[in-house]
């Protein structure tokens, strides 16, 4: 892999100037800027067993207390571009929640942890596809849902867990080939190449299901 670059490509280089200079305003709007992205990621993640007890928002905003606290010490050095530590902090935040709620049950359900740095929970096969059928489905296809969206998590789970989570970082998470290859810590060449395995091996099960188009349609 080739150096870590700090600089924001988002647009946002001037906010995060301003809050390395102490500038507590900047850093909340840096952060109101990629909130819908980690509230997507949040949700992805999100143990089913939680819904109704946990939101998104209550992730984000134990998140945001981090962020004011521990800004200053990414700041001195940072190690990672300011969108993918904003990440692997709102996951870690994620990951105490799950503890806090769930205790042992999270080993007794066989919670899974990806494979990269900063380990987050999975996203689950129940999400991914639920997202899938979301973009791919019409309501009149409505009846086949529940068969469809089993099929296509059983698709998911035969997957490679590692070209799974990287088809959840680029194409539902939105990252991309640079950052996903710094997340899971691997070449851009190998994130390139497991993600184009990942969209063949989706477009074929998709293929034979009624109803269902190209999953990198947007």
């Amino acid at each position: 892999m080739g150096p870590i670059h700090t600089a924001d490509p988002s647009g946002s280089d001037d906010r995060l100037r301003r809050a390395r200079g102490g500038d507590r305003q900047a850093l909340a709007e840096l952060f109101a800027h990629y909130r819908d992205r980690l509230r997507g990621m949040v949700r992805l993640r999100l143990d089913r067993r939680l819904y109704g007890r946990l939101d998104p928002s209550d992730v984000l905003q134990e998140a945001y207390i981090d962020l004011a606290r521990r800004f200053p010490e990414y700041a001195r050095g940072p190690a990672l571009p300011f969108y993918l530590w904003l990440r692997a902090l709102t996951g870690q935040k994620l990951i105490d929640l799950h503890r806090q709620h769930l205790g042992a049950k999270m080993r007794d359900a066989g919670l899974e942890v990806s494979l990269y740095r900063g380990a987050l929970p999975q996203a689950s096969s129940v999400s991914l596809a639920q997202q899938l059928l979301g973009r791919l489905t019409s309501p009149s296809r409505a009846a086949m849902r529940a068969e469809t969206q089993l099929r296509v998590q059983e698709a998911l789970n035969s997957m490679d867990p590692l070209d799974r989570e990287v088809l959840t970082l680029r194409h539902f998470e939105m990252l991309s080939n640079d950052e996903t290859a710094q997340v899971l810590g691997i070449s851009k060449k190998a994130a390139s190449k497991r993600f184009l395995r990942a969209l063949e091996r989706l477009q074929d099960i998709l293929a034979l299901l009624p109803g269902m188009g190209d999953p990198t349609d947007r």
